[in-house]
């Protein structure tokens, strides 16, 4: 079912219906997708690794720029399309319709009793740390670099970020719902706990 955010022109939608027949499937603790998993962590890793011991790997800085660059561009492209989708079932994407609007796509798999038992719990953790902990080390570098006015980095870094950071939005948009979704539960909670309190102060009064 496709639900459609009239802010942003953003869908959640139900992700790879034909594979609904994995819900039968037993949830492993075990690591389902090895190679995956691997390149999930290798491509981030691995830029990161090279943008701290650059100067002892190379004396090239241009070497070591296009290096990184292009890890983080195998990263984006790997854990938006690949890794995503085989580790935690989710996926996100744009899309041009025929009239020429953008729309930004996210999905997760359809809920259902057995939901959880398609996603292993240690690819899953191995996912969300390295979705989480690599943005936040490229932020780190950005404000390293610019206060050490280590100005030729600065671009770099800064595509770590955003590259990086745009994959952790984007997840966390799938794994969450639509920020209409999550406007509308926190209007109900906060608007519970008010009634609540009244209604408290009302028997004690």
């Amino acid at each position: 079912m496709l639900q459609q955010d009239s802010n942003d022109d953003t869908e959640d939608v139900s992700l790879f219906d034909a594979e609904e027949e994995t819900t039968n499937r037993p949830r492993k603790s075990k690591i389902r997708h090895p190679v995956a998993s691997f390149f999930h962590l290798f491509f981030r890793v691995g830029a990161i690794v090279i943008y701290l011991l650059c100067e002892l790997l190379s004396s090239s800085f241009i070497t070591c720029m296009v290096t990184i660059i292009l890890l983080l561009l195998c990263d984006f492209w790997a854990v938006k399309n690949v890794t995503g989708r085989l580790m935690v079932g989710l996926c996100w994407w744009n899309h041009i319709d025929e009239d020429g609007k953008s729309h930004w796509v996210f999905e997760s798999r359809k809920e259902s009793s057995q939901e959880n038992k398609t996603v292993s719990e240690a690819e899953s953790r191995i996912f969300w740390l390295g979705l989480i902990a690599c943005p936040v080390l490229w932020v780190i570098f950005a404000f390293s670099a610019l206060f050490s006015f280590r100005v030729k980095w600065l671009a770099v870094v800064i595509m770590g970020v955003v590259l990086q950071g745009a994959n952790l939005y984007g997840y966390i948009r799938c794994k969450v719902g639509s920020r209409k979704n999550l406007t509308i539960m926190a209007t109900s909670y906060f608007g519970k706990q008010f009634l609540r309190q009244n209604t408290g102060d009302d028997q004690t009064s």
